[in-house]
């Protein structure tokens, strides 16, 4: 993989001293509008890299925020293409902010994945997160990915031993994402000591940075994790704050952003408080 802008990122971060803060979204949460005004409105509130969710039906890996985020943006009609489109209309703001899409497969094998991976880095996507595709599928999407320009950024997990981890990270690129729980998003609290001695045990593996997610909802606990960790991963947190806004109806009130954006600059303080000498 040639130079992207995740790269250039991590290693801006790195310079600065601290961790990057990597933030998620669903697309279409819980409409179009009001989800690509959050989304333009990110980084401006702290975040260094942003995660979008593909909005898929069976998310398997999802604990009930984000569950209840994707119901919303899947009632609300959010599509492939509309997510596509509302990296190209950030893309007209910001030309330097990472974006990576993160999700399932069948919504990308239903449209042929060679022709996904064009869409996306045409969209301005710069990678990859499919939860459900093991590295020995690789020829599925992870090549046509990097082949592509894209980087396809892959999950270890506390049960990824020594022996399993070298063929996750064969064809990994950009970072590794470290889900610092067993379960899924938003289930549990992180333990601060095991991402660590895990963190320390992947970067034995790989030179690429290590971002661990899973639990993280406020600035202590980003702070706390990103002592050890290259980047902090917050989700589920969002995704509520984005529900607990809405109105009697679901739908999206003046409050909405302003809950997103708040929560993401109050993490983002935390992230500044784990810099590094």
């Amino acid at each position: 993989m040639p130079d992207s802008r995740i790269d250039r990122r991590f290693a801006a971060v790195k310079a600065a001293g601290r961790p990057a803060l990597v933030t998620f979204i669903t697309a279409g949460d819980p409409d179009l509008e009001t989800s690509q005004a959050i989304l333009d409105a990110l980084p401006g509130a702290g975040a260094d890299v942003i995660e979008i969710g593909m909005p898929f039906s069976d998310p398997m890996a999802e604990g009930v925020p984000i569950q209840l985020a994707t119901q919303r943006a899947l009632k609300g009609g959010q599509t492939m293409a509309k997510t596509l489109s509302m990296v190209r209309r950030f893309r007209e703001r910001d030309a330097d902010t990472p974006i990576v899409l993160m999700g399932y497969y069948n919504p990308i094998y239903v449209r042929d994945p060679k022709a996904f991976v064009k869409e996306a880095k045409d969209a301005g996507v710069d990678g990859l997160i499919v939860v459900d595709i093991p590295p020995e599928a690789d020829d599925e999407l992870c090549i046509p990915a990097l082949e592509g320009g894209l980087n396809f950024i892959r999950l270890a997990t506390p049960t990824t031993d020594d022996k399993r981890l070298p063929a996750v990270l064969a064809n990994t690129s950009g970072f590794v994402y470290y889900v610092s729980i067993t379960g899924i998003t938003g289930s549990a609290s992180p333990d601060a000591g095991k991402v660590s001695a895990a963190v320390s045990r992947i970067k034995r593996h790989t030179d690429l940075p290590v971002a661990v997610g899973f639990g993280v909802k406020t600035g202590d606990q980003a702070a706390e994790i990103g002592r050890s960790a290259d980047g902090v991963v917050v989700g589920s947190v969002l995704v509520e704050a984005i529900r607990a806004s809405l109105d009697a109806h679901g739908r999206a009130t003046g409050g909405t952003v302003g809950a997103v954006t708040d929560l993401v600059r109050e993490i983002a303080s935390g992230v500044a408080r784990a810099k590094r000498g």
